[in-house]
């Protein structure tokens, strides 16, 4: 006499759970503030851990979903990217906003030495 356990069916129940979590992980948005970004037809994909700045239409900045003053953003940049070796920003502005905002926020990085990314979406 021998005992057996079919394992058989639970490669399709661990493909289904797989399936399930992919799903639903490309659902959730990491970011809540509602911005229209800009397009382009060529871009590259930041993988490092960043900091996002975002800027709405109205104005109102943010810095990684915490609203915040723009007199305070350079502190508070300076203070975030501290402990980081490589500093990384995105900025990700409305496009319905002056480009001097984008370049003001530009100037920012380059005087705090944070490397400033500008999110896009594709066409």
């Amino acid at each position: 006499m021998s005992s057996e356990v079919s394992t058989s069916s639970l490669s399709d129940i661990m493909f289904f759970l797989m399936l399930f979590f992919l799903i639903i992980s490309t659902l959730v948005n990491p970011s809540v503030i509602k911005l229209i970004l800009p397009k382009s037809e060529a871009g590259k994909a930041v993988a490092k851990q960043t900091i996002t700045v975002s800027v709405d239409a109205e104005k109102k900045f943010y810095v990684n979903n915490t609203p915040i003053a723009y007199e305070q953003l350079e502190g508070q940049l300076a203070a975030d990217t501290k402990t980081m070796s490589d500093p990384t920003v995105v900025i990700r502005a409305d496009n319905t906003l002056p480009v001097q905002i984008i370049v003001d926020l530009i100037s920012i990085g380059n005087k705090l030495k944070i490397r400033m990314v500008l999110a896009t979406t594709n066409k």
